[in-house]
């Protein structure tokens, strides 16, 4: 435990002095020298320089082990995958992009190639091989179904729907993989280091290509039974189509309709007669009739589940800003509802990879921090 906490220390604050560790665990001078030698033989961390300015000897700083372990993230989407790889500090060190062209045969087997050229290219470009990753986690449109192992809600990923898919993509690059959806990544990443950080309850609505949701209640994610809570996209609202078939149909086969039919990317662009998204939502009429619109459809999210906080997020969010949020808020406003607080995402660079990142590193500190 104490090793544990010492190390959390170090990631917490970085480089830090044997007396400061123990004066922040608790620990007095010697049990701190003996966990620090503990773990410096045992290649979690190492001395990084000295810390002067007081009187005495410098005291020696003590840092993470970078090369403790290695992490791999990956963000797919319709058009292609992302992928960045990073050190047990958090520190990127290599990412690479690989687009997803059209492919006719053998259409699984080239899903796990382009995981692996992606994966192979962040890896070449940080200086690494596949031996050095330690965990691997995908972000993927959709819900990984834990029972069947299927994926779920996302018909536009073709080859992503086989019963295999983990076991295929962990022989492909040699580690275990988890597959988490792309939103509740997005969630996290807020969690961390964005709107959400000081909230346990809220909710993440992406509004993109796709609409879906993250819905986090005590710190915890709520994924439901099938994997599939915060699938609003299909969530059936007055004005939108029904989204048809069963669950099982969404894995193969576009549903249309519900929520995302009227407040996805592709939606507001129709609304504003084809204009980009910028463009479309800086027109008046364009942003009061999409803000009523996705206000009506976070209501029905607020009456559930009754978040403290909802995170707009996706390229619906950000091309509409500060003015298409206030919007929303002047609709939600007189509902006979509790009113969570409302803000735009303001995470640099893709949430869903930050997400992604994040959820490996935690994985692996939970394995390679464990000295017993």
């Amino acid at each position: 435990m104490n090793d544990r906490a010492a190390l959390d220390l170090l990631v917490a604050h970085g480089p830090l002095t044997r007396t400061r560790i123990g004066e922040l665990t608790g620990l007095s001078k010697p049990t701190a020298s003996q966990l620090l030698n503990r773990l410096e033989s045992a290649g979690l961390v190492r001395t990084t320089g000295s810390q002067g300015g007081r009187p005495g000897p410098n005291a020696v700083l003590y840092e993470i082990e970078p090369g403790a372990a290695h992490v791999a993230a990956l963000a797919v989407g319709h058009s292609g995958i992302s992928a960045a790889v990073c050190d047990i500090t958090g520190a990127v060190l290599g990412a690479c992009r690989v687009e997803a062209e059209a492919v006719a045969e053998d259409v699984r087997h080239r899903t796990a190639q382009l995981v692996a050229e992606a994966v192979d290219g962040a890896l070449h470009r940080a200086g690494l091989g596949r031996d050095d990753l330690h965990s691997v986690v995908i972000g993927t449109p959709g819900a990984l179904d834990r029972q069947t192992g299927e994926l779920r809600y996302a018909p536009h990923l073709p080859g992503w729907h086989s019963r295999t898919l983990l076991a295929d993509l962990a022989d492909v690059l040699g580690t275990p993989v988890v597959i988490e959806n792309d939103v509740n990544l997005a969630a996290i990443a807020e969690q961390y280091e964005g709107a959400a950080q000081d909230h346990d309850d809220y909710v993440l609505t992406w509004l993109d290509e796709g609409v879906g949701a993250a819905i986090v209640l005590g710190g915890r994610l709520l994924r439901g039974a099938t994997g599939g809570a915060g699938e609003i996209g299909y969530m059936p609202l007055p004005g939108a189509p029904l989204a048809r078939g069963g669950v099982r149909d969404w894995a193969g086969a576009d549903a249309g309709g519900g929520f995302q039919s009227l407040v996805s990317a592709p939606a507001v662009r129709d609304l504003a007669g084809g204009l980009p998204l910028t463009e479309a939502l800086a027109d008046a009429a364009v942003r009061d009739e999409t803000a009523r619109r996705l206000a009506t459809g976070l209501a029905a999210v607020v009456a559930v589940v009754d978040p403290e906080l909802v995170v707009l997020s996706g390229s619906v969010a950000q091309a509409g800003g500060e003015a298409l949020r206030e919007r929303v808020e002047a609709e939600l406003t007189g509902l006979a509802l509790p009113r969570p607080l409302l803000r735009v995402s303001d995470i640099d660079g893709d949430p869903i990879l930050t997400g992604a990142l994040r959820t490996a590193l935690t994985q692996a500190r939970d394995t390679v921090f464990d000295t017993t």
